[in-house]
């Protein structure tokens, strides 16, 4: 016994990777959206120092110029410059997303965590209203509310705007956040925390929000996209941004439909800057989802 020797495991701990290293490794299509999604940021930011040209400054001497070593993207029918409308535009396309998608979705996921956590006749009440605004489509409901509320500039950012596209969001980020909410619902550690005699606010913030966090943070991403595409289709139909500001949707309505044929480049490349935006949100949207879920995570 004496001679036996205990046989020698070797044991090598796991290297752990950083969370963006993870997500890059797993996830690259998503990677690659978010990159894009890093440029248009850094380029919205620092459009004053990006965009060659003021975005506003008419020159008609430069009238409907094409695409050339001055004017990479050519210029509109004032004589502004293409490339440095769209650096611009991305700050409003972004800033307009951003705020419509962070309202709709913390308005929606407060919704449904409420309608879950009281049930009964509370639950079925706002799950009524929630039917009711599924049951316009998005747009028409969009068109309806900024006709309605009309234009309130706060700091160079139509609120009425960001209210009217964040409105559509609210029902379907309630009815995401409820679902996963009335799992939560039934766990035992929220029958000991009403027991304990614990608030209704506590026990909400305290054990529903840590949990409907992943749902909520996916249905944000993926919410900016559509956000910025109902930006472009309202201000293309005279509701959302106004001139001379800079913003995608409308650098393709007015005199842009005009000369599609003598100056198409006034059409090709916001219907690109748009195109790109919504497909890199989109893209970092569902590999945000598959890396976030346990049940499909690589």
């Amino acid at each position: 016994m004496a001679g036996i020797q205990a046989a020698k495991i070797d044991y090598k701990v796991p290297v752990r990777r950083h969370p963006v290293l993870q997500f890059i490794v797993q996830q690259p299509l998503g990677a690659a959206g978010l990159v894009i999604i890093f440029i248009m940021f850094i380029a919205s930011v620092f459009a004053k120092q990006v965009a060659p040209y003021d975005p506003v400054v008419i020159d008609f001497e430069a009238m409907l110029a094409p695409p050339s070593w001055q004017h990479w993207m050519g210029t509109d029918a004032f004589g502004r410059d293409v490339f440095s409308r769209i650096i611009y535009g991305a700050r409003t396309a972004l800033v307009v997303g951003f705020l419509s998608s962070l309202v709709g979705s913390t308005l929606g996921a407060i919704i449904g965590v409420v309608s879950a956590y009281f049930g009964g006749r509370i639950d079925t009440v706002i799950q009524r209203i929630m039917d009711v605004l599924l049951s316009f489509p998005i747009i028409v409901l969009a068109l309806a509310v900024v006709a309605v509320l009309g234009k309130f500039i706060v700091g160079g950012v139509d609120i009425n705007l960001v209210v009217a596209i964040a409105i559509p969001m609210v029902p379907k980020v309630a009815r995401v956040v409820r679902s996963s909410a009335l799992a939560i619902r039934e766990m035992p550690y929220i029958d000991a925390a009403r027991t304990a005699g614990y608030s209704h606010t506590r026990i909400v913030f305290r054990h529903f929000v840590p949990n409907v966090v992943a749902p909520f943070l996916i249905m944000f991403t993926a919410f900016i996209a559509q956000a910025i595409l109902l930006e472009a289709s309202l201000s293309f139909l005279g509701l959302g941004v106004t001139e001379p500001t800079a913003a995608w949707g409308l650098m393709l309505s007015g005199s842009s439909a005009e000369f599609y044929r003598e100056a198409p480049w006034m059409i090709i490349f916001p219907g690109l800057a748009i195109s790109l935006a919504v497909f890199a949100f989109n893209l970092f949207g569902d590999s945000l989802r598959d890396w976030l879920d346990p049940k499909i995570k690589l």
